[in-house]
């Protein structure tokens, strides 16, 4: 008799997403499993429809230099995460990507979406998901508004236990607002830039590194 599927990895990453520097990770979070990875660029979907294309010709360009084979899932508004065909997107696939931009606009966008149930039941069956800056807040308990643009959302909370600092919040602007009423019980986790020598990131399912 089989075992059951098991989740797979899931990783927070700084930034980065799509650069050489990440490469290394990608493979690690691909190792044992098909070659196939989907992602969104919903997060930058504030920033209009070329923005989001943008990011999206770099991912499939990013998964091909990797041998990978690029399935990029336009999903810009809540009409689009509810659309049948973008949410069969993610069968079969061996790593699913949630890139930057604005957490709050993201958890928003996919929560209980056809889309959103599709990259869970992906994961649960075994394929990695990550999330980077944006992507890696909104799967938290909470995704702020960093910008400040609209409210706080509460996260789409596959590491419920985790509070994740953005990168883009400098030590010009200090402590982000949110950080002292992160929920009890939460663990802190800052990425550093993925421009650094060593991208930092966070893996839920090994502990850490």
């Amino acid at each position: 008799m089989s075992s059951a599927a098991q989740p797979g990895p899931l990783a927070l990453v700084g930034s980065g997403e799509f650069l050489p520097q990440m490469a290394e990770i990608d493979r690690w979070l691909l190792a044992g499993r098909p070659p196939r990875a989907a992602f969104l660029a919903t997060a930058a979907g504030l920033e209009g429809p070329e923005t989001v294309s943008r990011w999206l010709a770099l991912g499939v360009e990013h998964y091909r230099r990797l041998g990978v084979e690029p399935v990029p899932v336009p999903v810009i508004e809540r009409a689009d995460a509810d659309d049948p065909d973008h949410a069969a997107a993610f069968e079969g696939c061996g790593l699913v990507y949630l890139s930057g931009g604005h957490p709050a606009y993201l958890a928003a966008t996919l929560r209980g979406t056809a889309v959103w149930t599709a990259i869970e039941r992906a994961w649960r069956a075994g394929a990695a998901l990550a999330g980077c800056s944006a992507g890696a807040m909104a799967l938290s308990a909470e995704a702020p508004s960093v910008r400040g643009d609209r409210p706080d959302e509460p996260g789409l909370a596959l590491v419920a236990h985790v509070a994740v600092i953005p990168t883009s919040t400098g030590s010009r602007r200090g402590t982000p607002r949110w950080w002292p009423v992160a929920p009890r019980g939460q663990r802190p986790v800052a990425p550093w830039w993925a421009s650094t020598r060593t991208p930092r990131w966070w893996a839920a399912r090994s502990g850490g590194r």
